[in-house]
């Protein structure tokens, strides 16, 4: 008896450490935390993100460069003025005005002008008479730039490329998306696993607090205790490991968060993920073959072919380079400077009154056309190989994602089973324990066991969840949340 005493003592000592900490971090009266959602989250990414808001000024500026293209079709107003006066001569006394108007059709230009060209040493042959000369004609180019020319190829090049940035937008968008739900589920796995860890610190404290009690009465061994409390320590451990992970996630997921004034955001701690049910329903093949037909208009797919007509606009205007320049202008002259005022038949706009001119201009060897065209044609065969590729490995990524769906959905059905098995052998444990038939060792392996699988559990629930997003990510789409 006073050896059972003295062990007794003891045991005192060496577990008051323990029992002064189960005093200190007896856990509170658990808070109720405020449920933040997938849609929740997805409300503020999209109202709020700066990426977000950053992809949708692609569009406008494509568009904004589609405006520019159009400045190309302005008309113009050209004006200049010159006079020569000495020794009471007049020289010259030039004045010359344009208005020039470039035409949609034909890469055309209709041109209006009045030359007042007057003066004792002006050029006979732009002289023009004290009322000058009004004239209305068309400049025409008959060879290279009838059918495209520069101002209509970069205009062409830029519409294509609107829905290039629109894809673009949708990708930049769709990857902010896919990378919060990814941070989302990794907080709702942290906060899972931080509450089974602290479930089982509860249950080890309170047993450890029966245990003490009845080997102070003597009715469990002193050892019995020492084993109680190295699982408190234990599991302490593991709940301050799991503490740490779930402060990181949650940090990591308030990257995503901003408010309206964009500033950023952060989830307060009592914050808590949503629940999700342990019945799998797996997106139904028809699911699959419309993700598989979405992924023929995947944001890449777009990029790449509107990239494709873009080549194909420069290989036609490339071609048109090969051709010769031949430009015709005529214009229709006369005298008038209104229509009030009467001009001889002789000095208005007829058929007899008239400018025409005739420009032409070819390379002999036109090498550096065709070796533009050749560079563009070429350009066009490597972006065909990456329409190929690119297709076959988003179908084949989008299988892929499906596959892991149907593993998720196996393995989380036999954990779900072997954690009902184990809940059975920790049952029974325990009744053998009280029947003074087992041991508290074994009663702790199989409880660790336990929380072990369950957190196993919320790490595949985790896991599907993220592949079932990266599903709809990989056709190209997001993840509606009815799914």
């Amino acid at each position: 008896m006073r050896l059972k005493s003295f062990l007794t003592g003891i045991l005192i000592v060496l577990l008051w450490p323990v029992t002064a900490t189960l005093a200190q971090n007896k856990p509170a009266a658990a808070d109720t935390g405020k449920v933040f959602s997938l849609d929740d989250l997805e409300g503020i990414v999209f109202k709020n993100h700066p990426i977000v808001k950053q992809a949708a000024l692609l569009s406008e500026a494509a568009k904004a460069n589609v405006l520019q293209s159009l400045g190309y079709f302005d008309p113009a107003l050209k004006a200049s003025f010159g006079r020569k006066l000495f020794g009471n001569t007049e020289y010259y006394n030039n004045w010359s005005n344009e208005l020039k108007i470039p035409l949609y059709v034909a890469g055309a230009d209709l041109k209006i002008g009045y030359d007042r060209f007057v003066g004792t040493y002006t050029n006979p042959e732009t002289r023009t008479g004290t009322d000058g000369l009004t004239a209305v004609g068309l400049s025409i180019p008959l060879g290279q730039g009838l059918l495209i020319d520069a101002r209509r190829s970069t205009l062409w090049q830029a519409k294509a490329m609107v829905s290039y940035a629109e894809a673009d937008k949708v990708k930049q968008i769709n990857t902010v998306w896919y990378t919060a739900v990814k941070d989302y589920w990794n907080w709702y796995y942290a906060y899972r696993e931080y509450t089974l860890v602290k479930e089982g610190l509860d249950l080890a404290r309170t047993r450890f607090t029966a245990v003490r009690n009845q080997t102070l009465v003597g009715d469990k061994p002193p050892i019995d205790s020492v084993e109680a409390s190295i699982t408190v320590q234990d599991r302490e451990i593991q709940l301050a490991k799991s503490a740490i992970e779930l402060q990181n996630t949650l940090l990591v997921l308030s990257n995503h968060l901003w408010n309206e004034q964009g500033s950023p955001l952060e989830l307060p701690r009592n914050a808590v993920p949503q629940t999700v049910s342990e019945k799998i329903t797996l997106p139904s093949t028809l699911a699959l073959d419309t993700l598989l037909g979405q992924a023929n208009s995947h944001p890449e797919l777009v990029k790449l072919r509107a990239k494709g007509t873009q080549l194909d606009i420069e290989r036609r205007y490339r071609q048109e380079q090969l051709k010769p320049k031949i430009n015709i202008s005529g214009a229709l002259i006369s005298s008038r400077r209104d229509f009030n005022s009467y001009v001889p038949d002789y000095y208005d706009f007829n058929w007899r009154n008239y400018k025409v001119g005739i420009e032409f201009a070819f390379p002999l060897f036109l090498r550096a056309e065709r070796g533009k065209l050749k560079e563009v044609k070429i350009k066009q065969q490597q972006l065909d190989y990456d329409l190929q590729q690119s297709g076959r490995e988003i179908n084949n990524n989008v299988r892929t994602a499906y596959n892991s769906l149907n593993a998720y959905k196996a393995q989380l059905n036999i954990q779900i089973q072997s954690i009902t098995n184990q809940q059975l052998l920790l049952k029974g444990e325990l009744q053998k324990f009280e029947l003074g038939e087992s041991t508290l060792f074994l009663i702790n392996s199989r409880e660790s066991k336990l929380i072990d699988m369950k957190i196993k559990r919320e790490s595949i629930v985790a896991g599907y969840q993220k592949s079932l997003a990266e599903l709809y990510y990989k056709a190209g789409t997001r993840q509606s949340q009815t799914n």
